[in-house]
């Protein structure tokens, strides 16, 4: 027969492992926790896709509407798109008519869920390039990196509330990639200064690198105006050559989603002048490269465009700097090979 002391201790035993057991159960259901379900995000064109992309991680899940070669200005929405948008939870735009015909879409759909126009609620009125044409605001900020850094912010703010228990991680990766884009407005400043002052000047089909121009100090010039709804007529291509022929430019540049064919004329007319040129390596404005490439990223988009550019009119690329190490160690050999 036990005595009251055993049993005593016995039942202090059973009891201790009881609770030992109940806490064990109970720390291990408070770390266990439902996976987030990534925010279902929808964006116009790449160039904003690609931010949403690099700021969301794995708490997004991004749609690019638009992909490499498709000019925004006269893109029409498919069913396919109008799908996109419902499924998503928030849409992100460029808005100043980027889209074109897609506004009457897009402004739909903010009556019914987060639809942002992201350069028209980061960009500083005062940076804008106003314009005398339908458009009045020249829309291709994405050009110069400094202003477009700004729409980092703005997409992990929308994001966030969304999903507030990724705020940090939006807030972090935010915090790096505008560090990333901060030395890749530098670079490409330093890349277009190499270029000899006489042969600063960029000659493309349509008017979509003002900004560029302006940020990075080289004159730009399109032989259409800002929308590629309308070809360039007979006397725009003149004129061009005749710009081309005196200032002795040396390469005239097309671009990835527009016809050759404008760019071509305007280089037959300047041999009529007495002035041989060449086109150029190709250039990204409206879209990105392909997907899964290193122009399909907008980092690589603004990267491969200002090597084309420092190197076809008689500049020097020079190397990236450190803070876009991890970029280009992604993209290598393809970066690398633009140097």
């Amino acid at each position: 027969m036990r005595s009251p002391r055993r049993r005593s201790f016995v039942v202090t035993l059973l009891l201790t492992m009881l609770a030992s057991s109940i806490g064990s159960f109970s720390i291990g259901s408070a770390v266990t926790q439902e996976p987030i379900e990534p925010v279902r995000v929808a964006a116009t064109v790449g160039m904003i896709g690609d931010v949403a992309a690099q700021v969301g991680g794995e708490c997004a899940q991004v749609t690019s509407i638009m992909g490499s070669g498709v000019d925004p200005h006269v893109y029409q929405a498919s069913a396919r798109d109008v799908s996109v948008f419902q499924s998503a939870e928030i849409i992100f735009y460029g808005g100043y008519s980027l889209e074109g015909q897609l506004g009457e879409v897009l402004e739909g759909f903010s009556r019914r869920k987060p639809t942002v126009a992201v350069a028209e609620v980061t960009v500083p009125r005062g940076e804008l390039i106003t314009t005398d044409d339908a458009y009045g605001v020249d829309p291709h900020v994405w050009m110069d990196v400094s202003l477009w850094a700004g729409i980092v912010p703005a997409i992990a703010r929308a994001l966030g509330e969304l999903r507030p228990e990724c705020g940090d991680q939006f807030a972090a990766n935010a915090d790096r990639y505008v560090a990333q884009l901060g030395a890749l407005h530098n670079w490409v400043g330093g890349a277009i200064a190499t270029i000899p002052q006489g042969q600063r000047v960029l000659v493309t089909a349509h008017d979509a690198f003002s900004y560029y121009g302006r940020a990075y100090d080289i004159e730009v010039t399109g032989i259409q105006g800002i929308s590629t709804e309308s070809e360039a007529g007979v006397a725009d291509i003149r004129q061009m050559a005749r710009i081309v022929a005196e200032r002795k430019v040396p390469a005239v540049f097309v671009e990835s989603t527009i016809n050759p064919r404008t760019v071509q004329a305007v280089v037959e007319a300047a041999g009529r002048l007495g002035h041989e040129i060449e086109i150029a390596s190709q250039l990204y404005s409206d879209a990105l490269g392909e997907q899964g490439t290193a122009g399909g990223t907008y980092i690589g988009m603004i990267y491969e465009n200002t090597s084309n550019i420092v190197g076809d009119l008689g500049g020097e690329v020079p190397p990236l700097p450190d803070e876009l190490a991890e970029w280009m160690q992604r993209w290598e050999p393809a970066a690398g090979e633009q140097r």
